[in-house]
């Protein structure tokens, strides 16, 4: 088929999934899986059509369904036992309550590794607005803060489904990608930080109201902050210490490259998590467990599914060819990283969710990584940021997380709109200059 009829056929599918998804509010699944069926019957050789589609779902679904699920797990845990509330008073005392901004913050970052940061910010909402209320520090400040550190690990870190499906595409190791997500994700939220504070400035916005404290999470009643923070702590460390002694060891023949063999891979590396975790609960029956399980399942599955139906897109894509063209024509451009934090940007801003901006420009780019010359593993490690610097830009009233913090956090959409839209902004403004900069050292 004519490569002009190709992109441009591409390019209607993707505006297609943004007008079904953000105007005609179509679930994100049916958008993606009839803009596939149209894309591949349009594109592709008959006979290839129903193998592109069930490998690309089935792929995308092999490689981050058992990471997403025990993420939940872990995250959904935390959750019901209190851990996560138990991190943020640990992390208060040592800030002291003059910087409850900070506190919140680091709390939103550190429990936002494995909890997806809508969630989080439920859980961390009535948090914020306490310490809002007793530092007298305006609320939507505060809940900036807290949204965008959980939003920056959210859209750059693993067991994230966005971040895990590019890793899959663009075949990114998923140490590498939680050490440099991390060290990336920092300079973003304190950014987002700073920001934040200049944006209220002069306003009057006022603090959050006192509210009830739930009897069932009083400081005595919650779990210990070392067991809370276990479930987080070493599956992140196992993963990455596996990842830097591959840097050193490459045939894995070492003593300490033979222990952390297994344990080091993500799938066990986040059961252990779920075992830890399960140390959280204060009934350690089958039906307590059960009951988190079950939770965590639900809240599980229509990530898988939208994850996989993005995959399922993606292949398409893919198999278009039009990506090697692409990349054939910017060949020698230069403008290598800028292109992967464009398109995630246009996509996010467009459709709202920054899982399917990932997966989506993931899938654009891989093919064309060669001829960019970015076809290293740090290469590869630094397009990826690159999708995640793009991914946050920018959350506004599309985007269901906008809500979750609007609503929750009791400040109108306009101030959201002013204050933590504006933040996710220059967030990913901030990673994506970090990822460029780091690129002129290492490429």
């Amino acid at each position: 088929m004519n490569i002009l009829l190709t992109s441009t056929l591409v390019i209607v599918s993707i505006i297609a999934i943004i007008i079904l998804t953000s105007r005609l509010k179509l679930k994100a699944f049916i958008a993606l899986f009839l803009v596939s069926l149209f894309l591949a019957f349009t594109t592709l050789p008959p006979d290839t059509i129903v193998s592109t589609i069930k490998e690309g779902f089935g792929n995308t679904m092999a490689s981050i369904g058992f990471l997403i699920i025990l993420g939940a797990i872990i995250g959904i845990t935390l959750d019901k036992t209190g851990g996560t509330l138990s991190i943020a008073r640990y992390i208060l005392s040592k800030t002291g309550e003059s910087r409850s901004a900070i506190a919140i913050g680091i709390t939103g970052f550190i429990t936002g590794l494995p909890i997806f940061c809508d969630s989080g910010f439920i859980i961390l909402s009535g948090l914020a607005k306490s310490f809002s209320s007793k530092s007298k520090l305006a609320m939507p400040f505060m809940a900036t803060v807290l949204a965008c550190s959980l939003y920056s690990v959210h859209c750059l870190i693993p067991p994230h489904p966005g971040a895990l499906a590019a890793a899959g595409l663009l075949k990114v190791n998923i140490g590498y990608l939680i050490l440099m997500g991390t060290l990336f994700a920092i300079p973003g939220a304190v950014a987002a930080y700073f920001w934040s504070k200049w944006m209220i400035r002069g306003k009057n916005y006022p603090p959050a109201k006192d509210i009830p404290v739930d009897s069932s999470m009083t400081p005595d009643k919650l779990p210990s902050a070392f067991l809370s923070f276990l479930p987080i702590v070493v599956p992140l460390l196992l993963i990455t210490l596996k990842s830097l002694l591959n840097l050193f060891d490459k045939g894995g023949q070492s003593l300490i490259s033979r222990i952390l063999f297994f344990p080091g891979e993500p799938i066990f590396a986040l059961s252990i998590g779920v075992v830890l975790a399960m140390f959280l609960l204060k009934e350690k029956t089958i039906t307590s467990m059960n009951s988190v399980f079950s939770e965590a399942i639900e809240k599980a599955g229509p990530i898988l599914i939208v994850t996989a139906a993005g995959g399922m897109f993606g292949m398409v894509i893919k198999a278009t060819g039009i990506g090697e063209a692409t990349g054939m024509l910017l060949a020698g451009t230069s403008i290598g990283l800028v292109i992967p934090f464009l398109i995630a940007a246009v996509m996010k801003t467009a459709q709202g969710s920054s899982t399917v901006a990932m997966i989506t420009t993931a899938s654009f780019v891989a093919p064309m990584v060669p001829m960019l010359d970015l076809d290293s593993e740090w290469g590869r490690l630094l397009v990826m940021l690159s999708m995640g610097a793009g991914s946050m830009i920018v959350s506004h009233a599309n985007d269901s997380y906008f809500w979750v913090v609007s609503n929750f956090s009791d400040i109108e959409p306009d101030t959201t709109l002013r204050v933590y839209s504006s933040s996710t902004m220059i967030m990913g403004l901030v990673v994506f200059t970090c990822v460029w900069i780091t690129s002129l050292i290492i490429l």
